[in-house]
């Protein structure tokens, strides 16, 4: 895990704890790809005691392997996984070759498969999707706790 400073404007720059993964397309990348998710959250939780709720936990693994498994299905070569906080927030970007943006479909309650994008853009705070030189990167960004303003576990019941 790397801290890299950000800011150019002269204030005192806020601290990215981040994490970046290369993905081959070999048939363990999903897997490998929701394990560092999940060890970079209990680090930057245990080693810098930013709150991270379960529900964050469990969304950012569910965010990386939808968009991991959609890079790895459509673009051709391989796959860069990046992991960064920034703020209270978690941002997951992921570049591929493929420079077409993905699009979420109509609903269809007759489809079956292929409602990753809708299932990530229900539960971000904020998405992305962007053309590069080469390929494209979608960011996505999720809150690290579950009750940004208050509690890491949620308002209490009234």
């Amino acid at each position: 895990m790397e801290s890299t400073p950000v800011g150019e404007d002269g204030t005192t720059p806020e601290v990215v704890l981040q994490a970046t993964e290369a993905l081959d397309g070999e048939g363990t990348d999903i897997a490998r790809a929701r394990h560092l998710a999940a060890g970079f959250l209990t680090r930057v939780q245990a080693e810098h005691g930013l709150p991270v709720s379960q529900r964050a936990l469990d969304l950012t693994q569910l965010v990386v392997s939808e968009l991991v498994t959609n890079a790895l299905k459509y673009a051709p070569g391989p796959v860069l996984l990046d992991l960064r906080i920034v703020g209270d927030l978690i941002e997951i970007v992921v570049w591929d070759s493929d420079p077409v943006l993905p699009m979420a479909r109509a609903a269809d309650v007759g489809r079956v498969g292929q409602h990753g994008l809708e299932i990530v853009m229900a539960v971000a705070q904020g998405f992305e999707s962007q053309r590069e030189p080469v390929g494209k990167r979608i960011t996505v960004r999720l809150a690290l706790a579950d009750d940004p303003g208050g509690a890491v576990e949620g308002r209490p019941p009234l």
